[in-house]
């Protein structure tokens, strides 16, 4: 597993803008699928409010912790928490079609199958609403794992095409990252 430190992940992106792109709602049911440290976890919650939920899902207790500990900190209560691998369908416990908003993000690119990490994001997410899916661009050198680990932007719009997600657009993220949102 590649992990950057929280100190060096949040000089890479302009973490608000990325969420902006989201068009999130107030209110609505969220599925932070490799949710990490917690900070997409952290943003989202803040932007739909106490009316909403994020569902932050990671195979590693200890970055659900971190997670709870900086939802403490940060006095955000609209938060839950799942253990889950993400490779095995329906180890989220998430309801089918029960989640407006699905993120995946830095996941896939270490993931051997990758289908079956798209498979559970598209199994919980409503019909008609968006999935975002942002990993490590291959080619592009810098920060993060070696290119030898990352999977090409068309790959991962093939699997994902191949579920039957409709592609709507790409998401401004980094220089070493790309993003793509899709409808279900």
């Amino acid at each position: 597993m590649f992990n950057l430190s929280p100190k060096l992940a949040n000089q890479t992106f302009d973490l608000k803008n990325i969420i902006s792109q989201f068009e999130l709602e107030p209110g609505i049911k969220i599925a932070d699928l490799g949710s990490g440290s917690g900070y997409f976890t952290i943003e989202m919650a803040k932007a739909i409010g106490d009316g909403g939920i994020v569902t932050a899902v990671d195979v590693l207790e200890s970055a659900l912790e971190t997670v709870r500990a900086r939802a403490t900190i940060a006095d955000v209560k609209n938060i839950h928490l799942i253990r889950a691998n993400l490779e095995v369908l329906g180890s989220t416990f998430l309801s089918d079609n029960s989640q407006d908003f699905v993120l995946i993000k830095n996941v896939l690119f270490q993931n051997d199958q990758k289908i079956r990490v798209i498979r559970e994001a598209k199994r919980i997410l409503m019909s008609g609403r968006k999935l975002v899916i942002i990993d490590w661009g291959k080619g592009v050198g810098g920060l993060g794992p070696p290119d030898e680990y990352r999977t090409p932007k068309e790959s991962i719009l093939s699997l994902a095409s191949q579920e039957g997600l409709i592609y709507e657009k790409d998401i401004i993220v980094d220089i070493y990252h790309f993003g793509m949102m899709f409808r279900k």
